[in-house]
């Protein structure tokens, strides 16, 4: 692992918007409104794989990708949830929690790949961002 000061990757950082921060991770939301996706960062420099994570790393970020399960399915109708942790362009270690609905533009593939996205308006970003924080929150 680094010594270098977390920050976020820039493809990252230019594909989403900031939900909100939990103790380890920050929660984003990929601009791609076909599917209600949110990605966990955990803020800690030189990750790449979640094996690079100590032990109570490990079941701290498990801990806040069940809890922003929970608030996804909250919020948006899923009849499936995909989780991934691919960092095959992104190295930056990051875990996908997309919330697939049967007949979506993907369905029944993985989203990765599929078209093009297609970025959410202002106030349904503004919107579903306000729900997964109270989510979060409770």
């Amino acid at each position: 692992m680094s010594a270098a000061a977390f920050a976020l990757d820039p493809r990252l950082a230019a594909d989403t918007c900031p939900v909100a921060a939990l103790p380890l991770c920050d929660v984003l939301l990929m601009n791609d409104a076909r599917y209600p996706w949110l990605i966990l960062v955990p803020r800690r420099a030189g990750l790449v794989e979640i094996a690079d994570l100590d032990t109570g790393g490990q079941a701290a970020l498990w801990q806040e990708v069940s809890r922003a399960t929970a608030a996804l399915r909250a919020v948006v109708r899923c009849d499936k949830l995909n989780l991934g942790a691919l960092g095959n362009i992104v190295r930056q270690l990051h875990v996908h929690l997309v919330a697939r609905v049967e007949g979506d533009a993907a369905w029944p593939g993985p989203v990765w790949g599929h078209g093009r996205s297609v970025a959410y308006d202002d106030d349904r970003a503004a919107a579903l961002i306000a729900a997964l924080r109270h989510a979060l929150a409770g």
